[in-house]
């Protein structure tokens, strides 16, 4: 079965379309929801909330827009995002314990595995080093443009101009 006709028949709620395509993406999106909140069930919970919303705004995907996977992907980054926002979560961050921190320092530099379920590592790493960057910023710690811009000390116009030619460069590697 193409993923256009699971895609469409997700999109008419179908249940078993939406446990293919749980079971195809889900390791992906927890990857991505884990760089972005650090903490398994958390990412998890996201998760799980992510695919209830793209079940309830299915019919708001267009294929002329872009791929299944994108759209989900930015429903997902926009989930942790917004997690991280919370004050629940923010909350919960000042009683952490030593260990996650040293997770942190462990794995900051690493994009997590379960992030390259679809191979788009080997894409990134073919960048160039400023573009590495700005990607892993961005799609994979979660960081606003504005964030990005403070952390590595780069003017915002730059960082915004710089993420559109390095999507830009992403694209045309991993389409041709």
């Amino acid at each position: 079965m193409s993923l256009d006709t699971l895609v469409t028949q997700f999109q008419n709620k179908d249940e078993k379309a939406f446990e293919k395509l749980y079971a195809m993406y889900s390791n992906s999106m927890h990857g991505v929801i884990y760089n972005i909140v650090r903490d398994y069930d958390i990412a998890e919970e996201v998760m799980q909330d992510v695919f209830i919303k793209a079940w309830y705004k299915a019919d708001s995907y267009n294929s002329g827009k872009g791929r299944f996977f994108t759209w989900l992907l930015n429903i997902a980054r926009n989930a942790a995002i917004d997690k991280t926002r919370s004050k629940a979560f923010k909350n919960s961050g000042k009683n952490l314990n030593a260990e996650f921190f040293v997770d942190i320092l462990e794995n900051s530099e690493n994009l997590n595995d379960k992030t390259d379920a679809i191979g788009i590592t080997k894409y990134v790493k073919a960048l160039g080093e400023k573009c590495k960057k700005i990607i892993e910023f961005l799609y994979f710690k979660g960081y606003t443009q504005k964030e990005a811009a403070e952390e590595l000390d780069i003017p915002i116009g730059t960082i915004k101009t710089r993420n559109r030619n390095c999507i830009k460069d992403l694209r045309t590697m991993v389409l041709d």
